[in-house]
């Protein structure tokens, strides 16, 4: 979830960026005790630790840290950077602690110690056991500064439809409470516990939008816009396209190849825009359908193919849609990651995760995965990190996060 104050009006001003198409994540980790691999409080200890709020924050789960990086103009650089913050929590912790990138975890019970702040308090006051079952979901959320809010809010359109692929993609945690849920990811489930999550609307201009934001304030029904937390959407505090679909990854060569995919399909929709085609895209219950159907079936069902009007293969869709923006990925640098979402497609992971379960049980997935997320983090060559872009749409200072000794 986004902290920090929103505005409470659709602000064009804020989609103006000195460089267009620059990219940025915030990854949500699971916190897990070192010994039982359950589920452990351990964020508040952790941020105050790494005394960086703007790089490593708390969730509404106690056991959640998110790590949030700087804006970049590559996929990769991004993905190193996240390593770079999974190597100083893993510091932090001092081996008390283990992390571990999933979209929930296999076996804890589905009700968690909640961290306390007047926010998180009021989220809990409003929404009861929709707030913990939320909080129990970690994500990758990839944003995209596209210069112009008329381009953004078309690249936004354009998303929609394809954020069931990236659930399809990503699709990591078919376990919920120790018991095999006989889905792809329980992910979606957990978040739509909490309103306003899914498929978010088509809007035909930017007036729908203010219209939108304004509604929510008037009515009270959505009194800050921050929280349509639908998976996708305009961030308007920081002036991005936001993706908020995919699990949390325990490879860092997973998440950026999902980073890399949704900054490629941004600047392709930005360049569909500017040649004039529409990007309104399917009705809400058609994406809806793939919605479901990646929740349950991951890359091992079917997909509606909205251009062909039937369902199709997942692989054979997403595929299709992974050869379009090759050009685009190209153009970014995120070549390197669009290679490792093919490598992803011809994978099931799922499936790996119930074999894995069979043989060794919940926490061998919990073992393999911490594993996994810490590893990758320890051994990525971190060599095409650089200054990167200054941060154009945010308005928090960013600096280094403090090292911490072991």
């Amino acid at each position: 979830m986004v902290t920090g104050s929103t505005p409470l009006s659709a602000d064009r001003a804020a989609f103006d960026h000195a460089h267009d198409l620059t990219v940025g994540a915030e990854e949500e980790l699971l916190l897990l005790d070192a010994e039982t691999l359950d589920l452990t409080p351990a964020s508040a200890e952790l941020v105050d630790r790494l005394g960086d709020v703007s790089r490593y924050r708390r969730e509404l789960s106690a056991s959640q840290i998110e790590l949030v990086t700087g804006v970049r103009a590559a996929s990769g650089v991004v993905a190193d950077e996240l390593g770079e913050g999974r190597r100083r929590v893993i510091a932090a912790a001092g081996g008390r602690v283990r992390l571990m990138g999933a979209g929930a975890h296999p076996f804890t019970a589905p009700w968690t110690e909640t961290s306390t702040s007047p926010r998180y308090d009021s989220l809990l006051d409003a929404h009861g056991l929709g707030a913990r079952l939320g909080a129990l979901a970690a994500g990758l959320h990839v944003h995209v500064a596209v210069n112009g809010a008329e381009r953004s809010l078309a690249v936004y359109n354009g998303l929609r439809a394809v954020m069931p692929y990236l659930i399809a993609l990503s699709a990591n945690s078919p376990f919920i409470a120790g018991r095999d849920s006989g889905l792809a990811t329980v992910r979606p489930t957990l978040a739509d516990a909490l309103p306003r999550h899914g498929t978010g609307p088509a809007l035909r201009d930017w007036r729908e939008l203010e219209s939108l934001v304004a509604w929510g304030r008037e009515t009270g029904a959505v009194p800050d816009p921050s929280q349509h937390w639908w998976d996708c959407r305009l961030n308007l505090r920081t002036g991005t396209v936001e993706v908020r679909a995919p699990d949390a990854q325990p490879s860092l060569d997973d998440a950026e190849a999902l980073i890399s995919v949704v900054h490629a399909l941004a600047s392709d929709l930005a360049d569909r825009h500017d040649a004039g085609e529409s990007s309104i895209g399917p009705s809400s219950l058609a994406i809806d359908e793939n919605r479901w159907r990646a929740a349950r079936h991951g890359l091992d069902g079917e997909l509606l193919d909205h251009h062909a009007g039937s369902a199709a293969p997942a692989r054979a869709v997403i595929g299709a849609l992974l050869d379009r923006i090759e050009p685009a990925a190209d153009r970014l640098g995120g070549a390197p990651g669009l290679r490792c979402a093919r490598t992803m497609l011809a994978r099931d992971t799922p499936a790996e995760l119930r074999s894995l379960a069979r043989r060794g049980g919940m926490t061998a997935i919990c073992e393999w995965m911490a594993e996994r997320t810490e590893q990758t983090a320890l051994g990525r060559d971190s060599g095409r990190a650089g200054p990167g872009i200054e941060p154009t749409w945010t308005s928090e200072r960013r600096s280094p996060p403090t090292r911490t000794a072991r």
